[in-house]
C-alpha cells in the first residue's frame, strides 16, 4: 500500500463532509458499489467528437481540485471494472477517474485496439479514426470539472495499451502529463518500415517524420508486467510478432527501438520503461501496483 500526494492538490486536504458531487446528469451505480469506496461512482454520458459514449466515474472525497485520470479499458471491454481497480489510486492521489466504454459492436478490434487507421488493408480518412475521440474526450472531461487546465493522465491496459500506443503515435492529445502504455500485445514501431498501424509506413513522407519526432518527444511510459510473459490473448499476427515472442519483450524491444530511433535523429526522446513486479496480465494488478507511481512520473 503507498501513500503519496498529488503535487497539483492540498497536501492535508480539509477533513468533514465530503466534497465530491457527480457531474451534472449522472446516473449513481448500485449502493454497495457506493458503499465500497470513500468517494463516489457514477455512469453519466458524453457527447464527442459526434459520437455518444457512456462513461464511468469516480470522485474521491476531500480533494477539491483533483488531477484527471482517464482509463481506457482491455479486450473484455469492463469500463467499469478498471474504474473500480484505479479507486485506491484516485483517493490517495487526488484524482478524478473517467473510464470510458469502448463497446464491440461500434468499436470492433481494428477500430479500438488498432485506432481506427486501417481496416480490410486500407486506410480510412485521417477524420474517421477512432484515436481522434481522445483529446475530445480530455476536453469533455476538464468542462465537467469546470477546469479547462486540469492535469490529465491517460492509463491504457492491454487491447487499452494498444489503443493509446496509437493515440500517441497518430494522434498525439495536447497538454496530457503521461501516456501510460502497459502490457499491450502490439505497439506503433518507429519506423517507416512497418505499415500503419504498426509503424509509420503509408504515412506521406514528410508527415510521417512530423509525427514519429513527436511520438518520440511525447510523455510515454511503457508500463510492463514483470510476469506478462504468457501467451493467452496475446496477438499473434505477423506483425505483432515481428515485434518480440510476448509483452514484456515487445516492451522492451519497442523502448530501445524508440531511444535509438530518437539518438539517431538527435531527436528529444522523453519516454519512460516501468516495471510493475511480479505482476502478469492483469489491469487491476497494474493499477494498484507501487510502480504505478513511477510510471505516472511522480
Amino acid at each position: 500500500m503507498f501513500i503519496w500526494s498529488n503535487p497539483g492538490c492540498p497536501a492535508h486536504p480539509k477533513t468533514g463532509l465530503a466534497t465530491a458531487l457527480l457531474v451534472a446528469g449522472a446516473v449513481p451505480l448500485t449502493v454497495a458499489a457506493q458503499e465500497a469506496g470513500t468517494g463516489e461512482l457514477a455512469r453519466v454520458q458524453a457527447n464527442v467528437a459526434g459520437r455518444e459514449f457512456q462513461v464511468f466515474t469516480y470522485r474521491p472525497q476531500n480533494c477539491a481540485s483533483p488531477s484527471i485520470l482517464m482509463v481506457f479499458h482491455g479486450n473484455g471491454r469492463g469500463a467499469q471494472s478498471y474504474l473500480k481497480s484505479a479507486r485506491d489510486l484516485a483517493d490517495r492521489g487526488c484524482f478524478v477517474v473517467y473510464a470510458p466504454l469502448f463497446d464491440d459492436d461500434r468499436f470492433p478490434n481494428w477500430s479500438y485496439h488498432r485506432g481506427g487507421l486501417v481496416h480490410d488493408g486500407k486506410m480510412l480518412p485521417e477524420d474517421s479514426w477512432t484515436t481522434d475521440v481522445v483529446d475530445d474526450l480530455v476536453d469533455w472531461a476538464r468542462a465537467q470539472e469546470g477546469r479547462p487546465d486540469a492535469q490529465s493522465y491517460l492509463f491504457g491496459h492491454s487491447a487499452g495499451g494498444q489503443f493509446l500506443s496509437r493515440v500517441a503515435a497518430y494522434d498525439l492529445p495536447d497538454n496530457v502529463e503521461r501516456i501510460i502504455i502497459a502490457n499491450p500485445s502490439t505497439y506503433v514501431l518507429p519506423t517507416e518500415d512497418e505499415a500503419a498501424p504498426y509503424g509509420f509506413g503509408g504515412i506521406p513522407e514528410d508527415q510521417a517524420e512530423q509525427w514519429l519526432r513527436a511520438y518520440l518527444a511525447a510523455p510515454v511510459t511503457i508500463f510492463l508486467g514483470s510476469e506478462d510473459t504468457g501467451a493467452k490473448d496475446l496477438t499473434m499476427n505477423q506483425q505483432a510478432v515481428r515485434q518480440g515472442d510476448n509483452r514484456v519483450d515487445r516492451g522492451q524491444r519497442t523502448f530501445e527501438a524508440a531511444k535509438r530511433a530518437a539518438a539517431q535523429h538527435g531527436w528529444p526522446f522523453n519516454w519512460e520503461l516501468v516495471y510493475a513486479d511480479d505482476v502478469g496480465h492483469s489491469g487491476r494488478g497494474m493499477l494498484t501496483a507501487n510502480e504505478m507511481i513511477e510510471a505516472m512520473g511522480f
